[in-house]
């Protein structure tokens, strides 16, 4: 038996929690700023967005909560489950994205999600979401492979199938086709769990979680005071554009807010404050700018 309200309970707990230890980071509070959909909208639904711009370190971060209605799912959360289409839907998620000012510091984002089917007098269809990833500038192979550890031990409990599998996930998710590149070097993802039992599923959604701080925060206070120059953050600007380009393009989480009616500010609030294209730009041969791509940015076993 599913239990609604356990997971909302949660996840406004994670976000309280995620909020805090980012805030004691950055030494900046967070905006917070509560909405609710009009008693007259036929879709309903609440939500806390928590926002920082021009903060200390974080140039522009979101920790979002959302639980939202409707009376039929929009496309984005049909596509790869046709049955559903014209279903009404509840959907909760805590979902965020942190830009730092530091190039030498990754961009991260993490979501873990509850979505319930509903169907008339039909069986409710329940299933959980979510992950983890991390789209770095400038790093080195332990960040790395401390950021993907830390998804491992989130799974591990439930199945050493999991890591693998869910590590495979995000690394085709995250891809854009249209440049032939990943977005960044990855982490977890995961789509549609409802198997074994809601228990098991609810489990993992909290152990991955609770492993977000433990995961990005050491990497971060390791790297935040390392100094760069112009050159540095271009190149920043430069590569953020990849992430523009995959979250209004690619990602469902995205596509499924404004087409389901969600609120536009708190959507786009995982879009980077700064941002540049060129036209075919490459890296000088042997750069670190040139690593990124040839170290980086494939798919490989961190751990």
């Amino acid at each position: 038996m599913t239990n609604p309200l356990a997971v909302k309970t949660y996840l406004q707990t994670l976000q309280q929690r995620i909020v805090a230890g980012l805030e004691a980071f950055d030494g900046q509070p967070f905006r917070r700023d509560a909405w609710e959909r009009s008693p007259n909208d036929p879709l309903g639904g609440s939500g806390i967005s928590h926002i920082i711009e021009q903060g200390n370190f974080f140039e522009r971060g979101g920790v979002l909560f959302s639980h939202v209605t409707g009376t039929q799912l929009p496309p984005s959360a049909t596509a790869a489950r046709p049955e559903l289409a014209g279903r009404s839907f509840e959907a909760m998620g805590v979902s965020l994205v942190l830009h730092p000012r530091s190039p030498h510091c990754p961009t991260v984002h993490m979501n873990v999600r509850f979505f319930i089917a509903h169907e008339n007098d039909a069986e409710p269809i329940w299933w959980f979401g979510g992950g983890m990833d991390l789209t770095p500038y400038y790093l080195d192979t332990e960040d790395a492979a401390h950021f993907h550890r830390s998804c491992r031990d989130a799974l591990e409990p439930y199945g050493a199938e999991h890591y693998p599998r869910f590590k495979q996930w995000c690394d085709e998710y995250f891809y854009l086709k249209h440049r032939q590149e990943p977005r960044g070097i990855g982490g977890i993802f995961f789509d549609d769990l409802n198997e074994p039992n809601f228990d098991q599923c609810f489990a993992i959604l909290r152990s991955v979680g609770d492993h977000f701080l433990p995961a990005y925060v050491p990497i971060i206070e390791r790297r935040r005071d390392l100094p760069y120059g112009e050159r540095e953050r271009d190149f920043q600007l430069y590569r953020r554009g990849r992430y523009v380009e995959f979250n209004l393009v690619y990602d469902r989480g995205t596509l499924f807010g404004l087409q389901s009616g969600g609120r536009t500010e708190s959507i786009l609030a995982s879009l980077p404050p700064l941002v540049q294209w060129r036209y075919d730009w490459k890296p000088a041969p042997g750069s670190k700018e040139e690593e990124l791509y040839t170290t980086f940015l494939v798919a490989r076993d961190w751990v």
